[in-house]
């Protein structure tokens, strides 16, 4: 039986602190926040104004996709932007809705680049970053960059060891991405007590090792039982090593139909149906320890301001 009263989490910085509360749920969104059902590429002309009208309406966090090439095999390019730079844009324009990336592949980037560049974006967003992590899917953009997929598992893990290191305040690293000594320091720091690093899927590593080095854990759906076996596993494990509770979130595609009964039909990775039983999924979800939904529009039928309508009137009271 589920603690009723659960500890809560660690407090790293106002997005990740807003975003994630132990024993219930929030909602947001993946970007790009668009319909492009029948091609890789979506329109990002209105991208701006959907991410300040889901934050009017109490979304919590918009998660950017780190997808440096647009990969025929994969499908679908994302944001296009590359995620700093946007992260960078959208914190000007925005004031309370969290920034995450979803995630940003660590082996194909420098790890002082990242440091630096995340920590930017923490501090220019008052605190609101959220930096997912991951060690790649698209075997094709590792030869374009010169990277050796096959040791992606290790690269990742002297990269997030590096990019920790840069939060310290005498920071200290020596690995395959370089050595730094006390007489050198990465600025500006993060604007919380570090940069909140979540790892997404497995990323080469062991379930012990994520449990210990993440912040949080990014996750696929499943269905009911196997996604509630799975989390239980999480907690126990978290339990086993003694460290302290850890967020959950997992993205969801939706296609949010006008008739509020319609039943659960299956489409890429979620489901179309009516507000009712889109709420009555996330409460289940919610009750098992899922943290936080990022959903997905790119298959929406409706248009993509009406959708985020909808769901502001008919699912976010029920996570209010």
């Amino acid at each position: 039986m589920r603690d009723k009263t659960p500890a809560p989490f660690e407090q790293i910085n106002r997005g990740y602190n807003k975003t994630f509360r132990n024993g219930r749920l929030s909602l947001g969104l993946v970007a790009p926040i668009a319909q492009y059902r029948k091609g890789p590429v979506p329109d990002m002309a209105s991208h701006l104004d959907r991410v300040q009208q889901a934050e009017t309406l109490g979304l919590k966090a918009i998660w950017l996709r780190d997808v440096p090439f647009n990969v025929p095999s994969f499908g679908d390019a994302g944001q296009l932007y590359d995620p700093f730079a946007f992260l960078g844009y959208l914190a000007a324009k925005t004031s309370e809705i969290a920034l995450g990336v979803a995630s940003v592949i660590l082996p194909l980037r420098h790890p002082a680049h990242l440091a630096k560049a995340a920590a930017t974006a923490d501090v220019l967003s008052g605190g609101r970053l959220i930096l997912g992590v991951a060690s790649g899917d698209r075997p094709e953009e590792y030869p374009a960059m010169n990277r050796d997929f096959d040791t992606r598992g290790e690269a990742f893990r002297k990269s997030l060891s590096y990019i920790r290191a840069m939060g310290s305040p005498a920071p200290q690293v020596d690995n395959r991405f370089g050595r730094v000594d006390t007489s050198l320091d990465l600025l500006p720091k993060p604007a919380g007590r570090k940069l909140p690093l979540l790892i997404t899927g497995s990323s080469r590593q062991s379930p012990d090792w994520i449990a210990q080095h993440g912040d949080g854990w990014m996750t696929y759906p499943r269905s009911g039982v196997s996604q509630d076996r799975v989390l239980q596993d999480w907690q126990a494990r978290l339990s086993k090593l003694g460290q302290p509770p850890k967020p959950v979130l997992q993205p969801l595609y939706i296609d949010l139909a006008d008739n509020p009964d319609e039943p659960l039909s299956s489409i890429h990775l979620g489901f179309r149906s009516g507000h009712r039983a889109l709420v009555q999924y996330l409460k289940e979800l919610e009750a098992i320890g899922v943290n936080h939904v990022a959903l997905n529009l790119r298959f929406s039928s409706n248009p993509v301001e009406d959708t985020l309508d909808a769901l502001a009137e008919h699912v976010l009271p029920a996570f209010a």
